[in-house]
């Protein structure tokens, strides 16, 4: 008889990957299914490059399941995995800086006031990848997981007035790059 491990919480299912077998199995792939489209998102908003984003997304579940260990005490799953990725991106960035950004990849011109949605995603990448590591994560935290204040400066180990300063400051940014874009042009 197949185990429902949909009735299982996150914590639970962490212990249950300490046992071997179908157990470990089965709590894997819910805690996978569960939180994998978060883990994966986060990682393309922070990376801006899908073929990046893949390669960290499933470091990050290979890390977590070799993390498990019996002396670990877990009490939030979906922000220790969060924890893992976002190191993942950061090494990533370190090792990965681009040479040199051309002028032209970032200035685009859109003179049609119907701009189509996909141009618009396009803009607020762009632009979210101008912004200071700190000042694009906190920002992707909050607006695309939902996080709170408290939540963004307890997984960034920061103080929550410090999150509040760089989402505050994030999104001013992102109004200047993307002023004049949006401008009426007569």
């Amino acid at each position: 008889m197949k185990q429902d491990y949909k009735t299982y919480g996150d914590v639970e299912l962490y212990y249950l990957l300490r046992s071997g077998g179908k157990e470990r199995e089965g709590a894997f792939a819910e805690l996978y299914s569960r939180h994998g489209q978060r883990v994966y998102l986060y990682c393309r908003k922070i990376l801006g490059d899908s073929v990046a984003a893949d390669d960290v997304f499933q470091d990050t579940f290979i890390r977590f399941l070799n993390s498990v260990q019996d002396e670990r005490v877990m009490t939030n799953v979906p922000a220790f995995l969060l924890r893992i990725a976002r190191n993942l991106c950061l090494n990533y960035k370190r090792d990965h800086k681009p040479n040199s950004v051309m002028f032209e990849d970032y200035h685009r011109s859109f003179t049609d006031k119907q701009v189509e949605s996909n141009e618009i995603a396009k803009l607020i990448t762009m632009a979210l990848d101008l912004l200071p590591d700190e000042y694009r994560e906190s920002l992707i935290l909050q607006m695309y997981h939902g996080m709170s204040y408290e939540e963004i400066g307890e997984q960034l180990n920061v103080p929550v007035t410090t999150v509040r300063n760089w989402v505050v400051r994030s999104k001013k940014q992102m109004r200047d790059i993307l002023a004049p874009y949006f401008e009426d042009h007569k």
